[in-house]
């Protein structure tokens, strides 16, 4: 219970301002190899209590997916918002993550009266707070943090079933052991971000040892 009321204490302070429609929002896939960046924008009821709901780093996969469904049904509005990989390499991960974020909320389907956001700072129509981890000290950021997790992995795992010999069902696309591995062996996809360093030490490499077999 203490947790509980701990994670809402910034909405708790909008709420005495009366403003009930608060957004969280958050993104996840910043250090992925392949595949987009995505955000999600959550609203919840006031005083919403979901016990066990935080950051979805702290969640097993099963608890996220249990919270992702529990989300979807109680939440007031959701909105996802998605970057690929080329764009991220057009504009750097800061930028794309941002965008993300923007794209999650004009996908709300209420206007919120004000937007809590885990670390990143937008500039919006409407009042917003910036919070450093914010993913562990509101529910709502970390609502959003299970709907955008929950939300990649699912297209991570459509990749994995087009792309088997890759095993995003086990790395997600995050730059392990076991991907490195594949990625030498099998080569990048169209939709690896092209200007992460493994990805691009690879191509470098590949392209030294053409111009050596052609000298």
């Amino acid at each position: 219970m203490a947790v509980e009321v701990n994670l809402l204490k910034y909405e708790k302070e909008l709420y005495k301002q009366n403003i009930n429609l608060i957004a969280g929002v958050d993104e996840v896939g910043r250090g992925p190899l392949v595949g987009p960046v995505v955000a999600a924008a959550v609203i919840l009821p006031k005083n919403y209590k979901c016990k066990g709901l935080t950051d979805s780093k702290q969640l097993s996969e099963k608890k996220r997916e249990y919270f992702y469904e529990i989300i979807k049904k109680d939440a007031l509005a959701i909105g996802i918002g998605s970057i690929d990989a080329k764009k991220i390499d057009e504009v750097n991960i800061y930028e794309a993550s941002k965008l993300a974020m923007y794209e999650a909320l004009n996908n709300l389907s209420i206007k919120p009266e004000h937007v809590l956001i885990d670390a990143m700072k937008l500039d919006l129509s409407v009042p917003s707070t910036s919070i450093i981890h914010g993913d562990v000290l509101s529910l709502s950021i970390a609502a959003a943090s299970v709907i955008a997790k929950v939300t990649r992995d699912r297209m991570m795992m459509e990749l994995h079933e087009k792309y088997p010999e890759y095993h995003f069902d086990k790395h997600k696309g995050y730059p392990t052991k076991l991907h490195l591995e594949c990625l030498r062996k099998y080569g990048p996809l169209e939709n690896y971000r092209f200007t992460y360093k493994p990805v691009r030490d690879l191509i470098r490499k590949g392209e030294e040892e053409n111009e050596e077999v052609f000298e």
